[in-house]
C-alpha cells in the first residue's frame, strides 16, 4: 500500500497504532497541537536530538526497517545514558519518499515500540512530510535526572582511570560482515554467532543502566557515549577536561566473535574499536580509589566495566595510544559528517 492511498492522517493513525500506551507522566499526548508532560520536582530535563538520513547514516541493504526504528531511538537514548539520566519522552519527525510503502513505515514504528517498551520511553508527538529525496528520521528525546547531578565530558582529572563499558568494535564488525563477510567462512558459523555480530550493528543497546550506576556510584568524573569511535570520544573528553589521556589498546574489551571474525578477514579489530563507532557503550573517567568497587557494582548487575587507561599529569591536551609496544598520538578520526 502506498502512502498516497491513505493520506497523511491515515498514515499517522497507522503509525500511532504501532506504539504502546503512554504513562502517568503524559498529561496530553499525540493528537493535540503539542504534548504536555510532567516531571518530578527536583529534577532537570535532559534534551538531545539526532537525525538519520538514508544513504548517510543507514542503507536498506544493511538494516531492516524494524531494526532501523529501534536504532533510530537507540542513538538518542545513548546520549541520555551518557548524562546519567533516564529517557522519558520522544518526538519523531519523518521526511518520507513519496513512493514508500506504508508497510515499511509500520515496521519502522514496530521497532520504535520495541525500544520504547525496553526503556520506558513514550513517543508524545512528531511530524511527517513528503520528500523527493531519501528517508529522513529526526528524533528529539527528553530525559530526566536529579537536579545538578548530570555527568559531563568535562570533569576528568589527573590520576583518574579511563574506562569503557561492555565491548567495543562490534558495530563496525557487524557492518563489515554485512558488506563483505556473507561469503566468508564466518557465514557458516552458528546462527547465534552471526546474529550477535548483526545485533551489534543493527540493534545496539544503549547503556542506560550503566549510566545510572555510574551516577549513583559518585565515582565517575566524566562520561561520553561511543557513537563515533573511541578515538573521537576520548579526544572529546580530553579537550573539554583540558587533560591528556593514555589509552592502552591491549586492554580494550573485544567480543570473542569480533576477534574471530577479524581473524578470518585478516583485519585488526582494534581499528574497529577506535574508529568504527556506533557501539553506544559509555567511556569515561573514574576516581582510582573507586574502580574496584564500581567494577563489582557492574558485575552485580550483569554488566562490565573495563579500565583501559588513565589521565596523566601532562599539560598537553589529547590522547596517547599505547599499542604494540609503541606510543602514538591518537587523532579523532571517527565519523565526521563533513570530514
Amino acid at each position: 500500500m502506498k502512502i498516497r492511498e491513505i493520506g497523511e492522517f491515515g498514515l499517522i493513525d497507522k503509525l500511532v497504532g504501532r506504539l504502546g500506551p503512554g504513562d502517568e507522566s503524559v498529561v496530553v499526548g499525540i493528537g493535540d497541537d503539542a504534548a504536555v508532560t510532567a516531571y518530578a520536582s527536583g529534577t532537570h530535563v535532559v534534551t538531545t536530538t539526532d537525525m538519520l538520513v538514508e544513504g548517510v547514516h543507514f542503507r536498506t541493504d544493511t538494516i531492516d526497517d524494524r531494526s532501523l526504528g529501534y536504532k533510530s531511538l537507540a542513538v538518542s537514548i545513548s546520549d541520555i545514558a551518557a548524562m546519567g539520566a533516564r529517557p522519558r519522552h520522544a518526538v519523531i519527525s519523518l521526511a518520507i519518499p513519496v513512493e514508500m510503502d506504508v508497510e515499511r513505515l509500520e515496521d519502522l514504528y514496530a521497532g520504535v515500540a520495541d525500544i520504547c517498551a525496553e526503556f520506558a520511553t513514550v513517543v508524545v508527538g512528531g511530524d511527517i512530510t513528503k520528500t523527493s529525496g531519501p528517508l529522513v528520521i529526526s528524533v528529539t528525546l527528553l530525559g530526566e535526572i536529579e537536579a545538578g547531578r548530570a555527568l559531563l565530558r568535562s570533569g576528568a582529572k589527573p590520576g583518574d582511570l579511563l574506562f569503557v563499558t561492555g565491548t567495543v568494535g562490534g558495530s563496525a564488525a557487524g557492518l563489515d560482515y554485512l558488506e563483505h563477510g556473507r561469503t566468508t567462512a564466518f557465514a557458516t558459523r552458528g546462527e547465534a554467532e552471526v546474529g550477535q555480530l548483526l545485533q551489534f550493528h543493527q540493534r545496539p543497546r544503549p547503556q542506560v543502566v550503566a549510566g545510572r550506576l555510574l551516577l549513583e556510584s559518585g565515582a565517575c568524573t566524566s562520561l561520553n557515549d561511543v557513537s563515533d569511535g573511541l578515538a573521537s570520544e576520548c579526544n572529546e573528553i580530553a579537550k573539554l577536561s583540558g587533560v591528556r589521556l593514555e589509552l592502552d589498546a591491549e586492554q580494550l574489551p573485544l567480543h570473542d566473535g569480533v576477534r574471530q571474525y577479524a581473524a578470518l578477514r585478516e583485519l585488526d579489530p582494534v581499528q574497529w574499536a577506535l574508529f568504527g563507532g556506533e557501539d553506544y557503550q559509555l567511556v569515561g573517567t573514574i576516581q582510582p580509589t573507586e574502580a574496584q568497587r564500581t567494577e563489582a557494582l557492574f558485575a552485580k548487575n550483569s554488566l562490565s566495566l573495563t579500565v583501559i587507561g588513565r589521565v596523566t599529569a601532562e599539560q598537553s591536551v589529547g590522547v596517547t595510544l599505547h599499542y604494540a609496544g609503541q606510543a602514538h598520538e591518537l587523532k579523532p578520526k571517527g565519523y565526521n559528517h563533513f570530514g
